[in-house]
């Protein structure tokens, strides 16, 4: 702990300063006076910052010279209350900064103010004061609440739209939805959540035991904040189901307020100030001499928090100590411009000297992406002393995301790809294009594609290229049935093989191609109530936390080759001690990284073998494989090497390892296809094997083997399409007929279907006549086959 207190010459600017060192943050504090209790603050960029208070004074606050000033006084019959600055036009980077404000107050009216201090209009919006006052997301709308307990709707310019609700009772605090449709707001100890819509669903429900004094709606997680006179500050979905509860504090929680990535979130009570994850727990409590902190707002690039305060003081807290981690490397942010590098390895120490505040950094892939207000270094593990450097186009990074060969920016101004040799690649974009809400669990990067998921339309997730920013195939979208909340690519392997795991509302887990070319991937599950998941980065190798158990997935794409034997390809064990709501954060290696629920970390290693086998497999290196699994001896490595020798079409090796698992059928099966005369039988019968039927048909077609294609439907007992194959190419139309007598017969049946009487009439059914037929089909292969592999043998002569 470290308490460092001085002067500054003018008293009524009183310089403030602790830091206390914690695991992953603390807050630095200049806690500056005023005069009177102070109401509510505003920012208007990263570095200047409005605020109001019963002096009837708007203080301007300038970070970067220490200055204030004071942009207007007020007249005597207006004591602020709330304060909220216009939205920035999403998207554009003309608009650096806000230019006005609503400002609430006492006397029942709210003011649009200019930011240089000109009170452009004031309305009669309440009878009692306005305790309340937020623009939407869009700035084409405000909600005021107040004493009176009414919800009103205003345009941009001031005109009362509707009045939303009427309560019996004050309404303390409002917000707005990520969307702008609904409103979230306070009565008593109930929260409400009201659609816009008329006659839409209205959702309530008892919150807390006090009341309710704060809300927060974040616009990126869609989590809820609440706070109230019960002492205990909230989280809870939006579906109105409680995801913390926090233990009650000495006095009644005043302001609560997310950073605006929905990755942090800042708590104020009487002489007491406190950061807290996304998932509730605390980072960082600090007891600043404040008195009660009526409201915190958060700089736009979620760096610092300034508090109003009721002894006249605004707080200013910046966030440091982030920690980020990778193999043998430690990057702790120490100062605003600062860094430190440690090599748990050999104990190395080096520190990063940055010319501006760092907003943004990640570290992953042997390198470290940091991006300050105005630029991004690209800093490599092997070289710390030389980064690449390079301007951003606008400085509010909001999310950094590192794949092997490149990483993704995004900021205000849109989702943009670049090397790590800092050359620009791409940027893709797509209709209706939202980059304020965009995180880790919307967007996922591999080496050859980019994931977005729609905020529009929330079971639409769009798919890029990675080296043009263009829609990845054929342009199609990939659409799932119910809402996707978490998106991730695999890392590894070809780009025709890149796979996609999401997780849906209902917390089942699915995985399909991102091939996007004619006819639809199969969406197929693989587990349900599974809260968070990864992909190994060196390997596709996926982990999850699914209900009460910790699974791997070894090999996942064993759904798409033989299903009967996935769930031999599966690890699992208990996670009851992770308590509710885990985290993975990271899995690198075989080293799965767990994010408990009261923060802390825990480490966890899997078997490294399934990873060398992924390794070996890659690289064709299939005698070496079979020594792995026969020297670990585990079924679930044999289980997986059966799936991977099928995927790519090695029988001999799958044959092995059936054997290994006791799939005595496949293993006769698979000894049937080495019978097979022709090349196109042997591959079409390895895709029945994986369950492609049709794929395997029109293989056969393509070869002109017809009566192939006939007989695999009919092995099937797809007699429709049997019958269809052999009239539309008019062969072995008495074949199918036969067979399908056959099929009758043994069932003790009586044929039912038109078609099949239709061509059955007259026709007298020779089994002799249709063996000769079948033989000679079988020697038409066999002769094509031979003359095939004759002229790729004078090919190579000559």
């Amino acid at each position: 702990m470290r308490l460092k207190i001085s002067l500054l010459k003018e008293p009524k600017h009183i310089l403030f300063n602790t830091c206390r060192p914690y695991y992953f943050c603390v807050l630095f504090f200049n806690i500056v006076t005023h005069q009177e209790l102070v109401s509510c603050v505003g920012w208007t960029n990263a570095e200047e910052l409005y605020s109001c208070s019963d002096d009837h004074q708007i203080v301007r606050w300038n970070l970067l010279t220490s200055e204030t000033s004071q942009i207007v006084k007020l007249s005597d019959d207006i004591y602020p209350i709330d304060l909220h600055w216009f939205p920035k036009s999403l998207g554009t980077r003309k608009q650096t900064q806000a230019e006005s404000f609503v400002l609430t107050s006492s006397d029942g009216k709210f003011h649009l103010i200019s930011k240089l201090g000109r009170v452009e209009k004031s309305v009669e919006a309440h009878c009692g004061a306005v305790l309340a006052g937020r623009w939407n997301y869009e700035g084409t709308a405000l909600v005021t609440v107040g004493e009176d307990g009414q919800v009103k709707i205003w345009s941009k310019t001031g005109m009362l739209r509707s009045t939303l609700a009427q309560q019996g009772i004050p309404v303390y605090s409002v917000a707005w939805d990520p969307d702008s449709e609904k409103v979230l707001y306070t009565a008593g100890k109930q929260l409400i959540i009201k659609p816009l819509q008329p006659n839409a669903k209205v959702l309530q429900w008892k919150a807390h035991d006090g009341i309710i004094l704060k809300v927060d709606w974040n616009s990126v997680n869609d989590l809820i904040l609440s706070a109230g006179e019960d002492c205990k500050y909230k989280v809870w979905d939006s579906y109105g189901r409680l995801l913390y509860n926090s233990q009650p504090h000495e006095h009644p929680i005043t302001s609560v307020a997310w950073a605006p990535d929905g990755e942090l979130f800042a708590v104020g009570s009487f002489h007491t100030l406190r950061l807290c994850d996304k998932t509730g727990w605390s980072y960082a409590l600090e007891k600043p001499n404040t008195g009660s902190i009526f409201n915190i707002a958060w700089s736009v690039d979620g760096t610092q928090i300034a508090g109003a305060c009721g002894n006249g003081h605004v707080v200013f807290a910046h966030v440091v100590e982030q920690r980020w981690e990778w193999k043998n490397f430690q990057v702790t942010l120490t100062k605003r411009r600062t860094m430190q590098v440690r090599n748990v390895l050999n104990d190395a120490v080096d520190l990063l000297e940055f010319r501006d505040r760092v907003i943004k950094a990640s570290l992953n892939y042997a390198h470290l992406v940091v991006s300050t207000s105005l630029q991004c270094y690209v800093f490599s593990t092997k070289n710390w002393n030389t980064p690449l450097i390079f301007d951003l186009k606008e400085g509010t990074v909001s999310l950094i995301l590192q794949a092997e060969r490149h990483f993704l920016l995004v900021d205000g101004g849109g989702i943009y790809l670049y090397s790590y040799e800092g050359r620009f690649i791409s940027s893709p974009k797509f209709p209706g294009m939202r980059t304020d809400i965009l995180n880790a669990q919307t967007v996922s990067l591999s080496n050859d594609t980019i994931a977005i998921k729609d905020k529009a339309d929330e079971k639409i997730i769009f798919l890029f290229e990675a080296s043009t920013g263009k829609p990845l195939g054929d342009g199609k979208l990939l659409s799932h049935t119910n809402e996707i909340s978490e998106i991730a690519l695999d890392q590894k392997g070809l780009t025709n093989d890149r796979k996609i795991a999401f997780i849906d509302k209902n917390r089942d887990l699915y995985i399909t191609s991102v091939k996007r070319f004619g006819k639809e991937e199969q969406i197929i599950k693989l587990g349900t109530m599974v809260h968070t998941l990864a992909w190994s980065d060196t390997c596709n190798i996926l982990c999850g936390l699914q209900d009460t158990r910790f699974t791997v997935w070894y090999y996942p794409n064993t759904v798409y080759v033989d299903k009967d034997i996935f769930p031999k390809t599966l690890y699992e064990r208990d996670a009851s001690e992770f308590s509710k709501n885990p985290h993975i954060v990271s899995f690198v290696g075989n080293q799965v990284t767990i994010r408990r629920a009261d923060g802390s970390l825990f480490h966890m290693s899997i078997s490294p073998y399934p990873a060398i086998l992924h390794e070996y497999v890659n690289s064709s290196k299939w005698e070496d494989a079979i020594r792995l699994c026969r020297f670990v001896k585990e079924q679930t490595m044999w289980a997986c090497l059966a799936a991977m020798a099928v995927a790519n079409r090695d029988m001999t090796t799958a044959e092995i390892a059936y054997a290994a698992i006791g799939e005595i059928d496949k293993v006769q099966y698979i000894n049937s296809i080495k019978d097979l005369p022709s090349k196109e039988s042997k591959m079409a019968h390895i895709l029945m094997f994986s369950g492609n039927i049709q794929e395997a048909e029109i293989l056969l077609l393509q070869a002109g083997l017809v009566y192939q294609a006939i007989q695999i439907n009919i092995d099937l007992y797809k007699w429709e399409r049997a019958l269809e194959l052999a009239v539309k190419y008019k062969t072995h139309v008495d074949t199918v007929l036969a067979y399908r007598q056959k099929f009758l017969e043994t069932f003790g049946k009586q044929e039912t279907d038109k078609r099949y009487l239709q061509y059955a009439e007259g026709l007298q059914i020779d089994w002799e006549k249709i063996k000769v037929k079948i033989e000679m089909e079988i020697s038409k292969e066999r002769e094509r086959s031979s003359n095939s592999q004759s002229s790729k043998i004078l090919e190579q002569k000559f």
